[in-house]
């Protein structure tokens, strides 16, 4: 098989195929939800006043110009599907799951990467998910949030989101397992009914 340039990266001099090829070559052997959160994850692009900031790997254009160039390739036909379903500032797999499960009981799209701010305009959370206009943010808390610091990070985080008139629902991996990310969504949608989203189901 010969790569075309667009195909080639490399890494410390070393030839690879680029990140898009590389999400393209897994369409042929990953389940359609881990290429989405492949996607996701590749593209993801964060600017934030603390931590780390996220650079992408490649992007959207990217990964459309590959499958776009790629027509005949095994898997396509997903790798297309799955770049409908892909967004920019999806921070993890567990959240691009709990994004698509939201999406199946037909909930409206959520912002990621959403900064909340009080009438002064200072930030004081960041949810993983958000729907401003409803004042209802989501955030997946994963294991390392059951460390003591992570702990008082979070109430922190709570009490910001209330104090503002914000609606918090936290997802963690003990409700995933107990109820399955479809199960979870009902608390969303429970939430945003409550801060007056006109549901019709």
């Amino acid at each position: 098989m010969v790569l075309a340039v667009p195909d080639i990266s490399s890494v410390d001099g070393i030839p690879v195929t680029s990140p898009a090829r590389t999400w393209l070559d897994l369409a042929a052997v990953l389940a359609f939800e881990d290429l989405v959160a492949a996607a996701d994850y590749f593209i993801c692009s964060q600017t934030r006043s603390f931590g780390h900031n996220r650079i992408p790997l490649c992007s959207a254009e990217d990964l459309k110009a590959h499958v776009d160039r790629h027509t005949g390739m095994r898997g396509i036909r997903k790798a297309r599907a799955a770049l409908e379903l892909t967004r920019v500032g999806a921070d993890s797999v567990p959240e691009t799951r709990l994004r698509l499960a939201m999406g199946r009981d037909f909930l409206p799209e959520p912002v990621l990467s959403y900064v909340v701010r009080d009438p002064s305009g200072r930030e004081v959370a960041w949810p993983d998910l958000a729907y401003p206009d409803f004042k209802v943010a989501i955030n997946y808390d994963g294991g390392h949030h059951l460390s003591a610091d992570q702990k008082e990070s979070d109430i922190r985080r709570e009490a910001a989101l209330a104090a503002n008139g914000w609606i918090s629902v936290v997802v963690t991996a003990e409700h995933v397992r107990e109820r399955g990310y479809d199960g979870v969504v009902c608390r969303i949608r429970e939430a945003l009914i409550q801060g007056g989203w006109p549901s019709r189901g």
